[in-house]
């Protein structure tokens, strides 16, 4: 396993009395898409402005691609790229001279400047408004800027805070289209969201509850612990099912007659199970559904059970 690139031990953050954060670990590994959930007042703002180093925690320790955060929390800010909830562009100034701005805070001027906007112009599809102020940009068109000047110094790692919120659906998945090629690319995503389907684009996820990480483990997993398991509707020809029912004889389910043919529930969909379906498939010409747990089911039962155990 490589050495996590994110690293958080025992993090705590208390504001006189509360406790917004509580001995909270995580470890993020390189190049993966990190989904850190939670509900309003969970403590995630707070957590990525301390792994930022905006925030001095009240215990425990930050480490953030070798660099410690505690110790040189500037150091740390020329390795990350941050989007907030509320995009940090200037109102009053136009794009490009955020853009600008924003280079110059990381010594991109002149040609070099250039030559990366006409990059990111291209790939966020912003040539057009580069002259437009930011307040006078559509609601999508402005978080893609904000995602843009977030990767302009190209960035480790890449935090976002809710970055796709107020977005329409059609501007949320181009969102995520980019997200997956910085992954792709080799930089490390962490991402708070609200749209639970979004998890389903993503290798890891926590959980964080009152300040407390209450699971952390691959969506997979979360979906095994906390969900019935997938449902799969296997249909065939009559003159086929006998043969249908041969080919998942093997598996440990239990077959239920349907009208069409056969259906049955499972945890996992491991490797035995698909090699047995796609048996069913080409031999037998049958189809197969299968549905699997939404997250939303997945995070009110884990919720449920976080409450159940207090």
């Amino acid at each position: 396993m490589s050495t996590p690139i994110i690293r958080a031990r025992g993090i705590t953050k208390r504001f006189g009395d509360f406790t917004a954060v509580n001995d909270l670990s995580i470890s993020v590994e390189p190049g993966s898409i990190y989904a850190f959930l939670g509900a309003n007042g969970s403590g995630k703002s707070t957590t990525i402005r301390m792994l930022i180093g905006l925030m001095r925690p009240t215990a425990g320790e930050i480490e953030v691609d070798g660099v410690d955060v505690l110790r040189t929390p500037r150091r740390v800010r020329d390795r990350i790229g941050y989007m907030g909830q509320k995009v940090s562009l200037y109102q009053g100034l136009t794009l490009y001279e955020n853009v600008e701005f924003y280079g110059g805070l990381y010594d991109l001027e002149g040609a070099k400047l250039a030559a990366r906007w006409a990059e990111v112009a291209e790939r966020f599809d912003l040539a057009s408004v580069a002259e437009e102020r930011i307040e006078e940009l559509p609601v999508g068109v402005r978080q893609r800027a904000g995602l843009a000047v977030a990767i302009f110094h190209r960035p480790r790692v890449l935090l976002l805070d809710e970055p796709t919120a107020g977005v329409d659906l059609r501007n949320r998945s181009r969102f995520w289209e980019i997200i997956q090629e910085e992954a792709d690319a080799g930089v490390t995503v962490f991402v708070t969201t609200h749209f639970l389907e979004e998890v389903e684009l993503c290798d890891w996820v926590s959980f964080i509850d009152g300040g407390r990480l209450i699971a952390d483990a691959a969506p997979e997993d979360l979906r095994t612990r906390f969900a019935d398991g997938y449902r799969v509707e296997v249909e065939a020809a009559p003159a086929k099912r006998s043969a249908v029912a041969e080919s998942l004889a093997a598996l440990p389910v239990t077959l239920d007659k349907t009208a069409n043919g056969f259906a049955f529930s499972s945890e996992r969909l491991d490797p035995a199970t698909l090699l047995a379906l796609e048996r069913a498939t080409q031999r037998e010409n049958a189809v197969v559904h299968i549905e699997q747990p939404e997250m939303t089911d997945v995070f009110r039962r884990l919720i449920g059970s976080n409450g159940a155990a207090r």
